[in-house]
């Protein structure tokens, strides 16, 4: 069974059909965001201030010291009252304005930014410096307009300017990128202040400092802020993988080596992305968006896969990096609406909508099966900001409901008498005792503004700009003066490509005029509804008596099949085969024959998901196939999929070696014909026709010590598509002893050649490259080369004698053999034949170093 992604696309019946919300029920839902927000604000104030968080299960605060240590989750706490300065500006959104006015003097006269303690600078940088400085911006709106905070004088800034100054040591690195730690006393001196030995950040981590830190200097007139942030940027940007133009997750602070090149949008990178398209709105600077722009184009040609958003590989950006995703990534669509790309935020917010219906919240991983693989769920706002910017694009009261949604799971599954506690198992409902700031500081901003009408703010919050922390900085600050008047150290040179403006989208499309028909997202959320949604159960159609069964089961699908793919047809499935050779199943319940059909459709599907998701949970490393005969002598590695069956060769010192040959028939679905010459040789296959399985079990009957299955998806290589591992046929294989690879059609053509040109070619299959001398058993390669070199040259000049005698004892390779055009003198053949294995060895030698680097990658 071929290696699938599977999308269960079932147009069923909706529950509600996007009715218009009225505004006195838009009314009572802002009045519960109010309700929701003063019992989980006011337990913090009551039973945890000043401490940073509160503990809602036992209703204490959270003291960094006196309870036991969370690991890196605790550097966000720093003994600042972390949980209050993360509500200021949430509290004038939801229009407390007195209660804002009482929470800033407690700042002021309170907290203190000097403690002895190391903290996080990415989290203490949005939490504490976004904090303030949102806090600042609502201070000066309301003083502005006369009635509150008219004894403001700038404090709020001045303690922001203060924690700038603590955090700016972290910067003193040769390459830009801050440290991710710092000591908010002493700054980054070494092992006597726990700071200073680290090596490693993640690229949200140095990359989601510009827009707090540029706030800061426009806002002060110190441009040292700004340009350190800058400077940060700048590095990341040069450092991106230029072939594919994405970053990876974790980063060298010191030398710029991706320590980790797995590279999505959630978590360890989410916040970059983020961060340079809205430095563009907020500071007007074109360089943040072209650079944006190119980010985005490969994002969405590697890591989107409607509805899906999956990890890659930098230097393979089409091989996946797993196969999960985690919540973090919920915010994407809000971007994306930023970005103006409505349709793809659509689908995907639509496929995290799905997930929270059925586990009641978007558990902290989940698979591309939509089942839990972290449990957690630590009350993580980005699927409700995102629901609040679509809305807000498309004005389609669905998203209303799903923010209704929202609240009732809140409600109903993680309130509790002293706040809100973060599920310890969304499977099982278990608790955890936490509630961290961002649930105060973004969950009921984005919730309430969801609901929330222009007249029902405090201020038009289209002027102001969101941080990833749901802080407010105003747009106006792309007036004030800046960093640009500082010398930069700029590290990086645009080509003249990237700065192309055909390239880039300057402005963000009118989703009026995008979507004039106001059913549009609708039309494109139903084809992603999907086994997930258990929201609007169907009771099962009735069935005849011995029509319980499906007619096809998953486990025996053939794609290749006709008979197969007209029982597809009358369930309603449709099969699309994807360029990269994989087969994607999609089904739509409408263009089934019948009720029943239908239903066969849908167990159909189900099975083949549970077959696609033991499939993943049972992935192998890649294998080689190595040329070692004249005139390769290992030079030349083969990337190869392996068979989920037959000899391991990870537990096999020596691999496989024997000579190669073409099976009759190719495609190895009957009897071996050509057993003579079979026997004791590596067999050449050709996919398709049969099961994998089936292949191996006939030239294992012939003889054969191996096989190589060569795809017949023209074009196919493992340059660009995922490593393929062949699975078995649902039933034991254990009678299956050689070991079978798969070698994408590229690599599949460049034996072909060498079989062609040479007469002979030995390989050998092993679990990673050999060292050549290990191959030839420490002989001197470099001999044995010039003795074949010699040994061809005798036998060219003897070849026109004894062509008889070698036709007749060689009939195969002679045949083969003929179809080589001869060269008209020694020297002409020698060179055509290194000419033509430096071509092969010139061609394969970048895939010899993507081979070493994914098993690197594995391990």
């Amino acid at each position: 069974m071929p290696s699938t992604l599977f999308l269960l696309m079932l147009p069923a019946a909706l529950c509600s059909m996007g009715r218009a919300m009225s505004r006195d029920e838009k009314q009572k839902l802002r009045t519960q965001v109010v309700e929701m927000f003063d019992h989980a604000y006011q337990n913090y104030m009551d039973h945890a201030y000043p401490a940073d968080e509160l503990m809602p299960l036992t209703c204490r605060g959270r003291v960094r010291g006196l309870e036991p240590s969370r690991g890196d989750v605790d550097d966000a706490l720093g003994k600042f009252s972390l949980t209050l300065i993360d509500t200021l500006d949430t509290l004038v959104v939801l229009n407390k304005t007195v209660e804002f006015e009482a929470a800033v003097r407690k700042v002021l006269s309170d907290v203190r930014l000097d403690n002895d303690i190391v903290v996080s600078v990415f989290e203490t940088n949005i939490r504490v410096l976004g904090g303030l400085l949102g806090g600042h911006s609502m201070a000066v709106m309301l003083k502005e307009e006369g009635q509150y905070m008219r004894w403001y004088q700038d404090e709020l800034l001045h303690m922001a300017k203060d924690l700038g100054l603590r955090l700016l040591p972290a910067f003193n690195t040769s390459s830009g990128l801050p440290y991710p730690r710092v000591n908010l006393k002493y700054g980054v001196r070494g092992p006597e202040t726990r700071t200073g030995t680290e090596t490693d950040t993640c690229t949200a981590c140095a990359g989601t400092i510009i827009l707090e830190f540029a706030a800061l200097s426009r806002f002060t007139g110190d441009p040292v802020f700004e340009a350190h942030a800058r400077r940060a940027l700048d590095f990341l940007w040069e450092k991106r993988q230029r072939n594919s133009n994405l970053v990876g997750t974790t980063i060298n602070i010191h030398s710029g080596e991706w320590v980790r090149r797995d590279s999505g949008v959630g978590a360890g990178i989410d916040s970059y992305y983020e961060y340079l398209l809205k430095a563009y709105v907020l500071l007007g600077d074109d360089q943040f968006l072209q650079r944006f722009n190119i980010h985005y184009a490969s994002i969405m040609k590697y890591i989107s896969q409607p509805p899906l958003l999956l990890d890659v590989h930098i230097h393979k950006p089409l091989l996946p990096a797993r196969t999960w995703m985690d919540s973090l990534l919920a915010f994407f669509p809000g971007l994306q609406v930023l970005k103006g790309d409505i349709r793809p935020a659509i689908e995907t917010h639509e496929m995290l909508y799905q997930v929270t219906k059925k586990h009641n919240f978007l558990p902290e991983a989940f698979t591309t099966d939509f089942r839990v693989h972290w449990a957690q769920h630590p009350l993580r706002p980005e699927f409700a900001e995102s629901t609040y910017f679509l809305y807000k694009a498309t004005g389609d009261p669905y998203y209303l409901e799903a923010g209704r949604t929202i609240m009732d799971n809140l409600n109903r599954f993680a309130r509790v008498p002293c706040g809100f506690a973060a599920m310890k198992d969304v499977r099982t409902g278990s608790h955890e005792d936490r509630m961290d700031s961002f649930f105060l500081a973004e969950m009921f901003k984005y919730l309430f503004l969801l609901f929330a009408d222009s007249e029902d703010l405090p201020f038009d919050v289209e002027d102001y700009i969101f941080t990833t922390e749901a802080h407010l900085l105003p747009l106006s600050l792309s007036t004030a003066p800046h960093a640009s008047s500082v010398p930069q150290n700029k590290t990086i040179y645009q080509s003249e490509e990237e700065l192309d403006d055909s390239n880039f989208d300057w402005t963000c499309p009118n989703t009026r005029l995008l979507f004039p028909d106001p059913a549009f997202p609708r039309n494109l959320r139903e084809p992603i509804r999907s086994a997930v949604d258990k929201s609007c159960p169907r009771p099962a159609p009735y069935r005849e008596p011995g029509m319980g069964a499906p007619p096809l089961r998953a486990q025996d699908f053939m794609a290749n099949n006709r008979e197969h793919l007209e029982l597809l047809r009358r369930m309603g499935v449709s099969l699309i085969h994807l360029k990269d050779g994989r087969v994607q199943l999609v089904q739509h319940a409408t263009q089934a024959v019948s009720p029943i059909a239908a239903e066969d459709g849908v167990r159909f599907m189900q099975e083949m998901m549970e077959l696609s998701s033991q499939q993943q949970k049972e992935q192998l490393p890649p294998r080689a196939v190595q040329i070692v005969s004249h005139p390769f002598f290992g030079r030349v590695v083969l990337t190869a999929g392996p068979a989920q069956f037959g000899t391991d060769l990870s537990k096999s010192s020596t691999g496989v070696r024997g000579f190669v040959t073409v099976a009759e028939p190719y495609s190895g679905c009957s009897e071996i014909t050509n057993g003579d010459y079979v026997r004791g040789h590596i067999a050449l296959l050709q996919r398709g026709q049969c099961m994998f399985a089936e292949k191996a079990r006939h030239i294992q009957k012939a003889g054969a010590i191996g096989g190589i299955v060569v795809d017949d998806n023209e074009g196919s290589s493992s340059d660009t598509a995922p490593l393929f591992q062949m699975a078995g046929d649902g039933r034991s294989t254990d009678d299956i002893t050689l070991p079978l690879l798969f070698l994408f059609h590229k690599e599949g053509n460049i034996l072909l050649e060498a079989l062609k040109e040479h007469r002979e070619v030995e390989v050998l299959l092993s679990d990673k490259a050999r060292d050549r001398a290990a191959i030839f058993k420490g002989a001197d390669v470099h001999q044995a080369e010039e003795d074949c070199q010699t040994d061809q040259s005798k036998a060219a000049e003897s070849e026109s004698e004894s062509t008889a005698s070698q036709e007749a004892v060689d009939a195969a390779p002679a045949q083969i053999e003929a179809d080589v055009p001869k060269a008209d003198s020694e020297d002409k053949k020698a060179d055509a034949a290194d000419q033509s294995v430096n071509e092969l060895m010139a061609d394969w030698r970048d895939d010899l170093e993507a081979f070493r680097q994914m098993e690197k990658d594995e391990l």
